[in-house]
C-alpha cells in the first residue's frame, strides 16, 4: 500500500510538471490556431472568389468603429471627383478626435481629406466628405448654399443622404447585415418608422463577413479600386489649403509593414466595438482579406495584429488555387433531347435535338450567361468543385436553334461559382399539314 501511494504521488507530480511546462512563458505568447483567435468575430475571405476560408461567428452583428471609413472612401471615389473643393461647416469642425482639426469657412481637396481619412483616422475629415457628396441629394435650396452657412441640423441632413447612399451600397454587395449612420464609425443609433408605423432601433453595426465583403469590393471590383489602394497604400501625404495651414497625414495601418504582401486595411477603435481590422494581402497568387470585429479593449492594442497573421498565414499555408476549368463538364457527355411534335425523316421516327455548351466570349464570359469574373477557387487538400449539369428532359416544338435548356453549375458547398448555359445545336421544327403530307407522299412513292 506505501509503494502504491509513492507511486500515485509521483504520477501526480509528473502531472504538474507536465501541465507547467504547457503553460505560456510571460512575455512569449503562443501563437494561436485559426480557432482560437482574440477576436470575438472573425473571417478570412478569398476576395477573388468570395469564399470564406474561415470563420469565426462572421454572421455575428457587432459595432465596427472606423473600419466604416472604406465604405466612405469609396463611396466619395464613385460618386465625386477628387479634385473638387470640399467647404467646411461648423457641424464638421465639431467632430471629436481623431481630428484633423479642420475649422469652419476653410477649402480642402477632397483628394486630401480622403488621405486624412484613411491614414489618420480623422472623423471631421469623415464628415466633410459625408455632407460635400450627401448635399447633392438635398434640396435645391440646400445645394445653392455654402456649407460654411449650414445650421448643424442641414449639416445632419447631408450625413443621412450620405449614410443612405453607404446602405445602398452595401445592399448592392449583399451585405443585408449592415447598417451605417455615420461616415466616421462613432457608435450610432438610429429609430426607423416603418411603413405599418411600427418604429423599429437599428445601430451602426456589421458582421465579419459583410466587412471583408465590403473591402473585397474596394480593391478588387469597385472601378475605383485602383485609387482605393493607392490612397490606402500611400506611407504618408503632405498638403496645404489656401489660408495657408499645411498638414501631414502618416499611415497608421501597421499591418502594411509587419506581412509581405499587405496591400490595404483600416483600423478602429471605440468603447462599443473595441479594436477592429479589416486588412487585405497578396502573396503567390492570392488574395485575401481578414475582417476583425471586438478584438479586444485597452490595453489589447496588439491583439488584432496577432489575429490577422494567424490568419493570412493559414491562407497562405492550407489553401491552393484550383481553377474551376479542372472540372470543366465534358462536352461530348451531353445527349440530345427528345422535341415532342419535332419533324423527323421518317413518320413513326421520334425527333431528337443535339446540345452544346454555350461558348466562352473573347473576354473569358461565357456569352449570355449569369456567370461571374470567377476563374477559380483557394482550396484546401481533400476539398473539391463539385459539377451538376440540368437540363430539361424534352423540349415542345418548335425548338430555335441556341434556344436555351439548361445549366452547368460549378459549386462548392452548395454556393453557385460559375454557371455555364447549354443551348440546343439546331432548331427543329413543329409537324404540320404539310410535312404531314410531304411523308405521305415518300410513304406511297418510295
Amino acid at each position: 500500500m506505501t509503494n502504491m501511494r509513492k507511486s500515485i504521488k509521483r504520477y501526480i507530480c509528473l502531472l504538474c510538471c507536465l501541465l507547467a511546462a504547457l503553460q505560456p512563458v510571460p512575455g512569449y505568447a503562443r501563437e494561436p490556431e485559426p480557432g482560437e483567435l482574440y477576436a470575438q468575430a472573425a473571417v478570412l475571405m478569398d476576395a477573388d472568389s468570395g469564399r470564406v476560408l474561415f470563420d469565426k461567428n462572421g454572421s455575428q452583428v457587432l459595432a465596427m468603429a472606423s473600419t466604416t471609413k472604406i465604405m466612405t472612401c469609396i463611396v466619395a471615389l464613385e460618386q465625386a471627383q477628387i479634385q473638387e473643393t470640399v467647404e467646411i461647416s461648423s457641424y464638421a469642425a465639431s467632430m471629436p478626435k481623431v481630428k484633423l482639426y479642420v475649422q469652419k469657412g476653410e477649402r480642402y481637396l477632397l483628394e486630401d481629406l480622403l488621405y486624412s481619412l484613411m491614414l489618420e483616422s480623422h472623423n471631421d475629415a469623415a464628415v466633410a466628405i459625408a455632407e460635400h457628396v450627401g448635399r447633392r441629394y438635398l434640396s435645391a435650396e440646400l445645394q445653392e448654399k455654402s456649407p460654411a452657412d449650414y445650421t448643424p441640423e442641414e449639416s445632419r441632413q447631408a450625413v443621412e443622404a450620405f449614410a443612405v447612399i453607404m446602405n445602398r451600397k452595401a445592399a448592392e454587395l449583399g451585405c443585408g447585415d449592415t447598417w451605417f449612420i455615420t461616415p466616421n464609425g462613432l457608435d450610432a443609433t438610429q429609430v426607423l418608422t416603418m411603413e405599418s408605423g411600427e418604429t423599429i432601433e437599428k445601430y451602426h453595426s456589421t458582421t465579419a463577413r459583410d466587412l471583408a465583403s465590403i473591402m473585397c469590393y474596394c480593391i478588387r471590383r469597385s472601378p475605383q479600386k485602383e485609387r482605393f489602394l493607392e490612397i490606402t497604400q500611400t506611407p504618408s501625404h503632405s498638403f496645404s489649403i489656401e489660408n495657408g495651414r499645411s498638414f501631414s497625414c502618416v499611415n497608421h495601418n501597421a499591418f502594411l509593414q509587419m506581412m509581405q504582401g499587405a496591400v490595404s486595411g483600416k483600423t478602429g477603435f471605440t468603447n462599443q466595438a473595441g479594436y477592429c481590422y479589416v486588412g487585405a494581402l497578396e502573396r503567390d497568387g492570392k488574395t485575401l482579406v481578414v475582417a476583425l470585429l471586438a478584438c479586444g479593449w485597452p490595453n489589447n492594442k496588439g491583439y488584432k495584429w496577432s489575429d490577422t497573421r494567424v490568419l493570412m498565414n493559414y491562407g497562405l499555408e492550407d489553401f491552393t488555387y484550383h481553377s474551376l476549368d479542372e472540372a470543366a463538364y465534358d462536352e461530348s457527355e451531353l445527349e440530345s433531347i427528345p422535341v415532342l411534335r419535332g419533324q423527323t425523316l421518317d413518320i413513326d421516327g421520334t425527333a431528337y435535338v443535339p446540345v452544346r455548351i454555350l461558348e466562352r466570349g473573347p473576354g473569358g464570359e461565357y456569352t449570355g450567361s449569369d456567370a461571374g469574373e470567377i476563374t477559380g477557387l483557394l482550396l484546401k487538400e481533400g476539398e473539391e468543385i463539385r459539377v451538376e449539369c440540368h437540363i430539361k428532359p424534352w423540349l415542345q416544338a418548335p425548338v430555335a436553334a441556341g434556344e436555351r435548356v439548361g445549366t452547368i453549375q460549378y459549386l462548392f458547398e452548395d454556393q453557385v461559382y460559375r454557371e455555364e448555359q447549354v443551348v440546343t445545336a439546331k432548331a427543329v421544327r413543329v409537324i404540320d399539314y404539310r410535312w404531314c403530307f410531304e411523308q405521305i407522299l415518300r410513304y406511297f412513292l418510295l
